[in-house]
């Protein structure tokens, strides 16, 4: 009993990472919502059950990717000071998000879905490389 309390952590944190390193970049979502798109497309021209099958798979994988990446930005790079300075960001990333999930791309195989998940991820990174510069 006395043993496991010893290895018991005092202090539980959490990051994106290993280690709370600063690194952040909104192209990490773009890249994987680029994908998203690129295989809906791949998924319209083709026909081959199987493919389509691989597809889905792979297409809500990428997805789920984006939603995550989006979600380390909104909750561990942006602070209150640019919540502030930039209202809508709360919204962009809520309306990003839906578009990434199950209402949105994961859940849709029309390109034009992922190609509005991909303006609301380039409406972010505009907001992102404004904070970095300020």
């Amino acid at each position: 009993m006395r043993l496991s309390r010893l290895f018991t952590p005092r202090t539980v944190v959490s990051a994106h990472c290993d280690l709370p390193c600063g690194v952040y970049d909104p192209a990490q979502a773009r890249i994987e919502a680029e994908s998203v798109k690129a295989i809906s497309e791949k998924y319209q021209a083709n026909s081959d059950p199987e493919f389509r099958t691989r597809a889905l798979v792979i297409k809500e994988q990428r997805a789920e990717l984006v939603k995550h990446h989006l979600w380390v930005l909104w909750t561990d790079y942006f602070k209150p000071a640019h919540f502030e300075k930039y209202p809508q960001l709360h919204t962009l990333f809520n309306e990003a998000t839906k578009l990434a999930g199950a209402s949105g791309a994961k859940g849709s195989v029309d390109p034009a879905v992922a190609e509005q998940l991909l303006a609301k991820i380039d409406e972010i990174a505009k907001i992102f490389w404004e904070t970095k510069q300020a």
